[in-house]
């Protein structure tokens, strides 16, 4: 992995405020929702990805020389999570998780698996996502908005590995197209003189 610290372009020295700052302008820039139907999209994944892995690594390395008891945020229970949706709300995404995280295991529930859901899906990590909010909907069925929040983080997830989807336009294509296009691709080169081309 390259340097962390390079990748937010701060130094070693920089505050927590400061690193923040540097991690929440580049995901700004480099968040796949601002590459929706663009050819840049996969690059903008990938390069969201490194940030927010970069952003982990220097978050997981400062907290391990801080006490985690003294976190403000230490939840117990896993009941309601109103300061949670709040920092979402606020785009401070990497506190949401904070909170989230100092949940036990055995204490999330579909409201917290809704949640890491929604951090994730922002964060441009749509798989991880999509499986929140799966574990969400198996565990509470009837709310619609977690089934809302599964049928959004399904789709971007196909979308983002569809190598066949369309830029720039609504028109999709799929395998029976590639089929049709080879044929017709065929067609062309036997009036051409040309030899039979394989499909599928």
């Amino acid at each position: 992995m390259k340097n962390p610290y390079s990748v937010l372009g701060v130094p070693k020295n920089a505050t927590d405020e400061e690193i923040k700052n540097a991690y929440r302008e580049l995901a700004r820039k480099y968040h796949p929702d601002n590459y929706t139907d663009n050819p840049l999209s996969d690059l903008a994944s990938e390069k969201m990805k490194e940030i927010n892995d970069a952003y982990d690594a220097i978050m997981n390395e400062r907290k391990g020389r801080t006490n985690k008891n003294n976190s403000s945020y230490n939840y117990s229970s896993a009941s309601s999570f109103p300061e949670v949706r709040n920092l979402i709300n606020q785009g401070r995404l990497e506190e949401a998780q904070e909170v989230l995280d100092g949940v036990a295991p055995n204490m999330r529930d579909a409201e917290w698996y809704f949640l890491n859901g929604t951090v994730l899906y922002r964060r441009g990590w749509f798989d991880s996502a999509f499986t929140s909010f799966a574990t969400a909907c198996r565990m509470n069925p009837n709310n619609p908005e977690y089934q809302n929040a599964y049928r959004n983080a399904q789709r971007q997830s196909q979308n983002q590995y569809n190598p066949y989807r369309s830029y720039g336009t609504a028109a999709s294509c799929n395998s029976c197209d590639c089929c049709t296009n080879l044929l017709c691709a065929d067609c062309c080169c036997e009036c051409m003189g040309g030899d039979l081309i394989p499909c599928c």
